[in-house]
C-alpha cells in the first residue's frame, strides 16, 4: 500500500484515483473544481479543493510525505509544468506527470518529472498493434525494442511442455504467463504442457515476436 497524491481530476485523473483506491492505496485528490472533489470524496482517503499553482498550498499538503505525486492536468500545460517543477523543489519523492504532446513530455522530464505518461499516444499505439496483427490479442510496449504480447501458442506446441520445446532458446521469448479464459497462470513451470485453448503472454523483442507471429499466421492459414 502506498500514499498517493493526485493533482488534477479530469477523466484520466478520475480513473486513476478510483483504481488506486480499489487497490488499497491511501489516495488524496486535489482539484480547483468543488463539484468534482465533492463527487469523489467518498472514494478516496482525503480530498481538497485548492489551487496547486500556489507554492504555499503545495507546501501545506506535505508533498514530501507521499510515495508518489501524480500531476494529471491535461488542459493547462503551463500549470502542469509549474506544479511539476514546484513538487520537485519541495522534495516530492516521485513525480509522475501526464502529457498530451511530445514536446510536453520532454519539458516535464526536464523540469522535475521522474516519469511521464502519455495516455492518448500509448492507447493509440496499443490499439494499432493489436488490430494490425491478426493474432495479437493484447500488447504492452516496454521499450522501443521489447514488448509483452498476448498471442496463441503454435499448433505444433500442443501436447508438449515448455521444456520439451526449449522455447526460450529456440524462439527467444520468455513466457510470463498463460491465460485461459479469465484465468491467468503466472510463470508456468518448465513442465507446463500446452492445450491449445490458452493464450501466452510472452516477453519478446519486436523482431523475435514478428518471426513467431509469422509461424502462428502460417499455421492458421493451413487450418
Amino acid at each position: 500500500m502506498k500514499s498517493v497524491l493526485v493533482i488534477g481530476i479530469g477523466r484520466f485523473g478520475r480513473h486513476l484515483c478510483e483504481k488506486l483506491s480499489r487497490l488499497g492505496n491511501e489516495v488524496m485528490i486535489v482539484d480547483r473544481d468543488e463539484a468534482i472533489v465533492t463527487e469523489l470524496a467518498d472514494s478516496v482517503t482525503s480530498a481538497k479543493i485548492c489551487d496547486c499553482t500556489d507554492e504555499n498550498v503545495l507546501r501545506a499538503l506535505g508533498v514530501q510525505n507521499f510515495d508518489i505525486c501524480f500531476v494529471c492536468i491535461g488542459s493547462d500545460f503551463a500549470s502542469s509544468l509549474l506544479i511539476t517543477s514546484m513538487l520537485k523543489d519541495l522534495g516530492a519523492r516521485r513525480i509522475i506527470a501526464k502529457a498530451s504532446a511530445d514536446m510536453h513530455m520532454r519539458l516535464l522530464l526536464r523540469n522535475g518529472a521522474d516519469e511521464v505518461i502519455y495516455p492518448e499516444r500509448d492507447s493509440a499505439e496499443r490499439i494499432a498493434m493489436r488490430t494490425s496483427a491478426s493474432h495479437v490479442f493484447d500488447y504492452i510496449e516496454l521499450t522501443e525494442q521489447h514488448a509483452i504480447y498476448e498471442i496463441p501458442p503454435l499448433a505444433s506446441w500442443i501436447g508438449k511442455t515448455i521444456l520439451e520445446l526449449d522455447i526460450r532458446n529456440k524462439y527467444h521469448i520468455n513466457i510470463l504467463a498463460v491465460k485461459t479464459g479469465d484465468t491467468l497462470r503466472p510463470l508456468p513451470g518448465a513442465n507446463y504442457a500446452f492445450t491449445g485453448s490458452e493464450h501466452i503472454l510472452a516477453l519478446a523483442s519486436q523482431e523475435d515476436a514478428r518471426r513467431l507471429l509469422k509461424k502462428v499466421e502460417s499455421n492458421s492459414s493451413l487450418e
